[in-house]
């Protein structure tokens, strides 16, 4: 099997499978203008925070890498959790902190597609040493397609099929 792959957005050849990644939560895509206007939100690269009148959400960006089966290649996504508000303030506490290795719990935040979310999925997060955004591992007990398709993997076809219908950053 090649490694190198036809960009069918730029038509380029890759060696390695572009990741899909979420610009943003979907807490904040379901946002109306309005509410994106009166709320008191912060989001950047890395971190997202929405403050509703009775609540404030706290999101981070993770990667989660999807196993190719038959491969030693693994679709990667870029993807946005919700933690509590104890393991946000440690992570962004600990942010630059190189030698920083922990475990938050956190709910999945973005709706792949391909898959039907009635609610989130509870996530390990785990953060990396060298400054590396976390990598997130949906929990084993979770019933979900999904999270069968993560521990046993996805076909070569299918993971080219995702790529090519979604760009590479989608907003939602």
């Amino acid at each position: 099997m090649s490694s190198e792959n036809k960009c069918g957005i730029c038509g380029e050849i890759h060696h390695t499978y572009p990741a899909l990644t979420f610009a943003y939560p979907n807490s904040y895509y379901w946002l109306s203008e309005e509410q994106k206007n009166t709320y008191n939100i912060y989001i950047d690269a890395d971190f997202c925070t929405i403050e509703y009148p009775d609540r404030a959400d706290r999101f981070i960006r993770v990667v989660l890498k999807q196993k190719i089966m038959k491969s030693s290649r693994y679709l990667e996504y870029g993807l946005w959790v919700y933690l509590n508000e104890e393991d946000f303030e440690d992570y962004k506490a600990n942010f630059n902190n190189e030698n920083h290795e922990t475990v938050y719990f956190g709910w999945l935040s973005n709706a792949l597609p391909d898959y039907q979310f009635e609610k989130s999925i509870a996530m390990d997060v785990k953060s990396k040493p060298g400054n590396e955004r976390p990598e997130v591992y949906p929990q084993l007990d979770f019933s979900h397609p999904f999270v069968v398709d993560f521990y046993h993997g996805i076909t070569r076809e299918e993971a080219e099929k995702r790529i090519h219908n979604m760009p590479t950053t989608i907003s939602q």
